[in-house]
């Protein structure tokens, strides 16, 4: 019998022991995942190979086009539209007529923009298998208010001062240059405008433990499953690990002088929204 167990009447008692071991272990796990995240910098790639960041991020989101709305719902449960809509109804303040969506993917955020009744929204990703997934989706809702492109983020085909809102859900974990990008969606807004995204954090405590454990065993393991892409969903912990979330996204922001930055934590803090005027 294990020295962490006795038994008395039928029942079985556990030892101080064996909670103290069991404290130690959890403490030894928190401290070996926010050591991970501190050692993986903000250059995470998705795939130990040559080239830039930006060249593997649109190859990876290439290899997992055909299944990624799908992944999306089965990972999150269905969560990641609910943060969508919440969004949305923060950007409905705002009054929006045109509307520009980085790192757009198969168009699920243009989509939701709809339901605040913009004149027009243009939707910009790196990755062609993203944006035909996104098309053929708009074409058969027979959406006629957004426009998909081939566009970078981090130099966008647009005059200055074009639109008055850009958001952005999880992709700016993805630019190369995270400044960069962002100094690109201020310079496309009109004075005034809002700059609105969302992405993923790290959520604390308890619950924070669990999250990490999830996503670095049972998320990577379901996305290649279902993707064929092992690194595509090793990446994503990866990148959110690396990515300055909180007070120092908002630094950065402030930084590049945005205006009125502030950011509302989702779900635990697995999501949170940030938003920023020109």
């Amino acid at each position: 019998m294990s020295a962490c167990f006795g038994r008395m009447g039928g029942a079985t008692l556990v030892s101080k022991d064996y909670f103290l071991t069991l404290n130690i272990n959890i403490a030894l796990l928190i401290i070996v995942i926010f050591a991970t995240q501190k050692i993986m910098g903000t250059k995470v790639k998705p795939y130990q190979t040559e080239g830039s960041k930006k060249e593997q991020v649109q190859q990876m989101f290439d290899n997992i086009a055909h299944r990624y709305d799908f992944l999306n719902r089965f990972l999150s449960m269905g969560i990641d539209i609910g943060w969508r809509k919440k969004a949305i109804k923060m950007l409905a303040e705002h009054k929006p007529k045109r509307i520009l969506d980085v790192a757009t993917g198969t168009g699920d955020f243009a989509i939701a923009t709809l339901a605040i009744d913009p004149e027009e929204v243009i939707g910009i990703d790196i990755s062609e298998g993203m944006l035909d997934v996104g098309r053929k989706k708009i074409i058969d809702q027979g959406i006629k208010k957004i426009r998909l492109e081939n566009g970078d983020s981090e130099n966008l085909q647009f005059e200055d001062a074009s639109f008055d809102a850009v958001i952005v859900a999880f992709g700016v974990r993805n630019f190369e240059n995270l400044e960069k990008g962002l100094a690109e969606i201020k310079r496309v807004l009109k004075p005034g405008g809002v700059a609105m995204i969302l992405e993923f954090s790290k959520p604390t405590g308890l619950f924070g433990v669990i999250f990490s454990i999830y996503n670095k065993t049972l998320l990577p393991l379901w996305g290649k499953l279902f993707s064929g892409d092992n690194a595509a969903y090793k990446y994503l912990p990866e990148s959110v690990a690396a990515f300055p979330e909180g007070d120092e996204f908002k630094d950065i922001m402030k930084g590049l002088s945005y205006n009125k930055v502030a950011d509302r934590r989702l779900t635990f803090g697995i999501c949170s929204i940030y938003t920023g005027l020109k």
